[in-house]
Parts: structure tokens; sequence; C-alpha cells
């Protein structure tokens, strides 16, 4: 994975992800977002693959970006084409994909804190902040 820097569309497969997401018609963008965050809450306690937890942490981004306190999502690693209001129940998934990633196993964190991840790690939390507090 090509990664460039600690935002949650810094990196290769984020920047595939985005692509993914504006080739889907408008009215299943949000449910992309929904697979993304079942990818990885669906290993329960099995290793999660770090390509499936930058997915998400973009899907997370998406959505927070929608709710008050969010930030918007303006690098141009991110969807070109602009998402519909998303359903409200996405938050609290995101929430759960959030957690999991932050707990061991985990591929992504694992190679973030090979790499002093403190800064990448507070920017995850910022995101479950933004999402929770929703």
């Amino acid at each position: 994975m090509g990664t460039w820097d600690i935002g949650p569309f810094d990196n290769d497969t984020a920047a595939d992800f985005s692509y993914r997401v504006d080739e889907a018609p408008e009215e299943q963008r949000a449910e992309v977002l929904r697979a993304a965050f079942r990818e990885v809450t669906g290993t329960g306690g099995e290793y999660l693959d770090a390509d499936f937890a930058v997915e998400a942490i973009a899907s997370a981004a998406l959505v927070a970006a929608q709710c008050p306190g969010g930030a918007p999502v303006t690098t141009s690693y991110a969807p070109k084409k602009p998402l519909p209001a998303l359903p409200a129940d996405l938050r609290p998934t995101a929430v759960e994909a959030l957690d999991r990633i932050l707990v061991e196993p985990s591929e992504l964190l694992e190679l973030w804190e090979e790499s002093d991840g403190e800064e990448w790690k507070a920017g995850v939390r910022r995101l479950r902040t933004v999402l929770a507090g929703a």
C-alpha cells in the first residue's frame, strides 16, 4: 500500500476506493460505504486486513463530512461526484468499524504503530467522535 500521509484518503487503496464510490450509481453509493464497514466489523476477532481498514476509514470520513462538526472532504483523492444525503444509520456502523480498526489484530494499526502512528490514531479518533456525537 502506497501511503503518503495520515489522512483518510492519503494512500493508494483509499484513492482506488474513491473511484469505486464514483462509479456506483448515486442511489447505491451509501451501500458501497456500508459494505466497507461490514468488511471490517465482520472480521470479529480475526485478523483485519489493512485494505479493508483503509476503505472503512475513507467511508467514515465521507459519512462524518455530513455530520455536525464534520470536516469536509476536500482532497483530490476523494470521490469526485457529490454524495447524496447519507442515511443516519451509517453513523453507528462507522463507529463500530473504527473501533475495530483500532484494536488488535489489525494490520493497519500494526503498520502505523511501527512508525509512531499517534497522529494517525488521533485522526481516526476525531472521526469517531464526530460520528458518535451526530
